[in-house]
């Protein structure tokens, strides 16, 4: 979906998912180090994220979009099957014999 398609509060929304996103990655500690963040801010951007995940399906719902959308990988294959339609022999008159 294009960024214009998006409101002002969804293109809020993604924007803060993200930064929260960074930030719990860029903090991420390796194993056997103490955290960088206190517990109670791991658990506030756990929490943020929940309610933007909510808001973020209640809009798409509010707006008719689905929340389906996964990324596929290019083998991946699909459910659909696309059938090809030859539209220059079905305007074509057959002839009679």
């Amino acid at each position: 979906m294009a960024e214009t398609e998006l409101t002002q509060e969804e293109r809020i929304m993604r924007m803060m998912r993200r930064v929260l996103t960074s930030v719990a990655k860029d903090t991420h500690a390796k194993p056997g180090f103490r955290h960088p963040l206190s517990d109670e801010t791991i658990d506030g951007i756990r929490e943020c994220l929940s309610l933007i995940a909510a808001r973020e399906q209640e809009l798409a719902q509010e707006n008719g979009r689905e929340m389906n959308l996964r990324p596929r990988f290019i083998d991946e294959t699909r459910s659909e099957v696309v059938v090809p339609i030859d539209l220059a022999g079905l305007r074509s008159k057959p002839t009679d014999s």
